[in-house]
């Protein structure tokens, strides 16, 4: 089980010599291929010191059961610490309890639901509606428009600015583009099979480490820029998430710098793909968009969103199959067995893979492939029975604290655009291909025409 550098065995051949490209167009579907013909359900990649799990006893075992032996680790922290730093998805112990205790208060607290439920129905129709509206009959990029939205959103919710980046006619500014360089070659790193080869050109200041270290500057300085806007405006009483940070934490800069990064991965990258799957199903099976559309009817505000079962569903049903984070590592720090009998030697990196566990029939039944939102009803409610089955959200310990603001972000921005628009695929035949990242991408974006609808629905207040 010890990390090889070179291993002759069929799997890791497949994966040093990218061999597997062959037969698959996305590194996720192979690992999907690998985890549904173990018998376990379980796989070790040994060029990668790499145990990967599809089983939902070992989610749970790693996320609840023993959730102290599995820690985040400092090898995965090293590969994603230039980057994130010791923002709350790179760090274990202090760091981490700090940072999760003040999110889950601020979170929780009705004044922050109804400021976050006010800046996107803001956003949704003083920008959102009227792009698409002006792009009727066009064919636009949805994945872009969706990722500049949740950027604007999160940026108004946690740091009280507005960016304004929804509109298209302007160029993606230095910081998206640098931050979505930076979550590209992040994860590059952590699919090397050596760390020696990326922390050498880090060390030289050459090729993809040298543009990474340029993509994290602009970053940081742009952050900083948001600190001091946000301490010229005052943050004592401020209704953004930033400010609640800035006075518990108070001057230490670099800190609040390593939050910014945190909250924009969590509410601007995961939100948008959630966002770019679910319209590409949908699109895809007229059938759903009638019955959201019928379920929707009269609805107008942000309690009535919350009780749309079948949305909700939908919106599971397309994460089960596109998570927006296809997989997740921790590190085991003693040696230790998991349910299904694996032996994991300690410092050995654990890997749970939503992607592949949303296509297991054991899970889901022989129809696991097909999108089916009604699978989450129960005599009319959505019902989710297992998170350790389904961990979009993570599970145990480490469940998303923004899991309520997400789906609330996404549900209503489906209602608001299914009601004025139909979406029609540009290539509604071509299956989504992935580009390397810390969460999913769409490779060539979600393009896809504008038809207005002819009646006219109730805004949301």
């Amino acid at each position: 089980m010890r990390k090889r550098v070179w291993c002759d065995c069929e799997i890791c051949q497949s994966y040093s010599e990218s061999r597997w490209r062959i037969q698959f167009d996305n590194l996720c579907d192979w690992y999907t291929h690998l985890l549904k013909n173990s018998p376990n359900r379980t796989v070790h990649i040994h060029v990668l010191n790499n145990t990967i799990t599809a089983n939902p006893e070992n989610v749970e075992y790693m996320l609840k059961t023993r959730f102290d032996n599995f820690p985040k680790g400092k090898p995965f922290s090293a590969i994603l610490g230039d980057f994130l730093g010791r923002g709350i998805f790179n760090v274990d112990g202090s760091f981490w309890r700090f940072q999760r205790k003040m999110a889950s208060l601020e979170l929780a607290r009705v004044s922050t639901r109804a400021y976050s439920f006010q800046v996107v129905s803001a956003e949704i129709q003083q920008r959102l509606i009227p792009l698409m509206a002006s792009a009727a009959d066009e064919i636009v990029d949805l994945q872009e428009v969706f990722r500049r939205f949740s950027f604007d959103c999160i940026s108004r919710i946690s740091f009280g600015l507005d960016p304004a980046q929804l509109d298209l006619s302007l160029p993606l500014s230095d910081f998206i583009a640098s931050f979505d360089l930076a979550s590209k070659l992040s994860a590059e790193r952590a699919m090397a099979t050596s760390p020696i080869v990326w922390k050498a050109k880090r060390f030289f200041n050459i090729g993809s480490e040298r543009r990474l270290r340029r993509a994290i500057g602009t970053i940081h300085a742009v952050a900083r820029d948001f600190i001091r806007e946000r301490r010229k405006l005052g943050f004592s009483d401020g209704k953004d998430l930033l400010s609640r940070f800035m006075c518990s934490v108070g001057d230490d800069e670099e800190f609040l710098v390593d939050i910014i990064v945190s909250f924009l991965l969590a509410g601007r990258d995961t939100v948008a793909s959630a966002l770019t799957s679910f319209f590409w199903l949908v699109a895809r099976h007229p059938e759903v968009e009638a019955a959201i559309l019928e379920e929707a009817i009269g609805v107008d505000s942000a309690d009535q969103v919350r009780e749309l079962h079948y949305l909700h569903a939908v919106v599971f049903e397309s994460m089960r199959l596109y998570p927006p984070i296809q997989f997740d590592s921790k590190f085991c720090v003693e040696d230790d067995v998991l349910p299904d009998g694996s032996f994991v030697k300690g410092g050995t990196r654990v890997t749970f893979h939503p992607y592949a566990m949303g296509r297991m029939e054991e899970i889901w039944g022989s129809d696991c492939l097909e999108f089916k939102p009604r699978r989450w009803i129960r005599d009319g409610v959505f019902v989710h029975e297992n998170p350790f089955q389904c961990p979009i959200f993570q599970a145990g310990v480490r469940v998303c604290l923004g899991k309520e603001l997400a789906l609330m972000e996404i549900k209503t921005v489906a209602v608001s655009i299914l009601r004025r628009f139909r979406i029609e695929l540009a290539q509604p035949d071509h299956p989504p291909r992935f580009s390397p990242g810390l969460t999913a991408t769409f490779r060539d974006g979600l393009r896809a025409r504008i038809r207005p609808r002819s009646s006219n629905y109730t805004n949301f207040d």
